[in-house]
């Protein structure tokens, strides 16, 4: 079963999170760019027969990829360690969740937002996010009692 967090504990996370959100799509581009590099050399292989590669060039591609593979997977590793869930790695989009009126909702943080603001049922996503009104602070729920 997921962690349930209060707004107040998924907001305390966020300064974590936005650093380990950051530093993911970081290494997700660089993992990306490597990858096409590595692909253009071996479509020019292809292209022209065997052509003599720089082999160093290939190396360095090749250990720049799989640096930023590790990194990046170690940084999805400890967003998904704290509880949160990412929804969406390329716009920094993430989940937290949450009890409201006795169902399961999430809090909905997206990278560059001002604290979490938001939140939707479970089968809306981020096109049926809702504002947190006074409401939904009072009868939200994590695992503790508030």
């Amino acid at each position: 079963m997921a962690r349930r967090f209060t707004l107040q504990e998924a907001e305390k996370l966020l300064p974590e999170i936005e650093k380990d959100l950051r530093e993911a799509i970081s290494l997700k581009s660089e993992f990306e760019a490597a990858e096409r590099e590595l692909q253009s050399i071996g479509q020019r292989v292809m292209m022209l027969g065997g052509v003599l590669i720089n082999r160093e060039e290939v190396h360095g591609h090749r250990e720049r990829r799989d640096s930023s593979a590790a990194g990046l997977k170690a940084a999805i590793e400890r967003i998904q360690a704290s509880g949160c869930i990412i929804k969406d790695l390329d716009i920094g989009l993430v989940d937290f969740t949450t009890l409201f009126r006795g169902e399961e909702v999430y809090l909905c943080w997206k990278l560059g937002e001002q604290g979490i603001r938001f939140w939707h049922g479970t089968q809306e996503g981020f096109a049926g996010r809702r504002p947190i009104d006074e409401e939904f602070r009072a009868l939200h729920r994590g695992d503790a009692a508030n």
